[in-house]
């Protein structure tokens, strides 16, 4: 399938890819390709996936999200993430592409009131509807990691409760 980004940040990351391939060639590296998706957990950046919004029920405040919150992701936790990496790294045929996400959709709407649930807070949840909410749909097929040995192994209620505790 043709590959066609639709974001600036589309576009560097099918560039990174173009670039790593170059490098395999010019250098004779193996190369093994791996797209992540929504990638959530302990210590993740504070500007990512769920972070914002955990940090807003943790002081008490009502937090907005965009959009009507019908569209919808796939959540990958961090430890599924590493495993694909390494299972990747030790018995991915080279040059090979593979989709790395958790298996779960979930809607934005949902999320938020698992999130909310998950740690304890009863605050508001305010939907701006004006504003752009990206993508309506950010599902992927990870089943070719099953050729290396891989499938997602954390369910979100478990990797919310891990990634949140406290």
């Amino acid at each position: 399938a043709d590959l066609l980004p639709i974001s600036p940040y589309g576009i560097t990351k099918l560039a990174a890819e173009h670039l790593a391939y170059a490098y395999a060639g010019s250098f004779g590296l193996d190369v093994v390709v791996l797209r992540y998706f929504t990638v959530y957990g302990p210590r993740q950046r504070p500007d990512m996936a769920l972070a914002p919004i955990v940090d807003a029920l943790a002081s008490g405040d009502a937090f907005e999200l965009y959009g009507g919150g019908g569209q919808s992701r796939s959540f990958t936790f961090v430890s599924d993430v590493v495993d694909a990496t390494v299972a990747a790294m030790e018995r991915a045929s080279r040059g090979a592409v593979y989709n790395v996400g958790g298996g779960e959709e979930v809607s934005i709407h949902d999320l938020a009131y698992r999130v909310r649930d998950t740690v304890g807070a009863n605050v508001a949840i305010n939907w701006d509807a004006t504003k752009p909410d990206g993508a309506p749909r950010k599902l992927l097929d990870s089943r070719r990691l099953a050729n290396v040995g891989w499938s997602p192994a954390m369910k979100l209620e478990t990797g919310l409760r891990q990634a949140y505790a406290d």
